[in-house]
């Protein structure tokens, strides 16, 4: 599950970094969401893309953990169904952080310029996470995650550490 998870990982990640840079270069949306999460550590806007790749590369390989999950548990029989999951699960997540980005985030955030998120970066960061779950459910998927017997022995692992036996 480890290689699939890394490459699943970065491949959504990568996906997701360049459509909210494309959101962002567009002028739709102040979506230059990896200066906004390393300047959240940096507390200014410059020398922040570093720590934000960092953040966001470890972030999106962290996550991708209980997609890959998901996906291993409803079992898709086919690349799209799989790529369909992890664009299912992309806008559940992204709506989650959209949530907590507007109502958390947002108000006390070190740099000005990402201060004031509207609805606008919220749908942007739902589409940046619906693109990551398609990177992830496409990886996953090339590099065989689907497999019930894969299924059924991760759920019985969980079983048997719960005491369910």
């Amino acid at each position: 599950m480890i290689p699939v998870v890394l490459v699943a990982g970065l491949t959504g990640t990568v996906l997701m970094t360049a459509t909210m840079w494309f959101i962002h270069r567009s002028g739709w949306a102040n979506a230059d969401m990896t200066r906004a999460l390393g300047s959240l550590v940096t507390k200014r806007y410059e020398g922040s893309l570093g720590p934000g790749l960092l953040i966001h590369i470890t972030a999106g390989i962290l996550f991708a953990v209980p997609y890959v999950f998901i996906m291993r548990t409803v079992a898709p029989d086919s690349i799209l169904a799989t790529v369909a999951v992890g664009a299912a699960i992309g806008m559940f997540h992204g709506a989650g952080m959209s949530f907590i980005l507007l109502a958390l985030v947002a108000e006390a955030h070190p740099v000005e310029k990402f201060r004031g998120a509207g609805p606008e970066v919220a749908a942007a960061h739902i589409v940046g996470h619906v693109v990551y779950g398609i990177g992830v459910g496409l990886a996953a998927s090339l590099m065989g995650m689907g497999l019930p017997a894969l299924t059924t022995a991760s759920l019985d692992l969980i079983r048997r550490a719960g005491g369910a036996g």
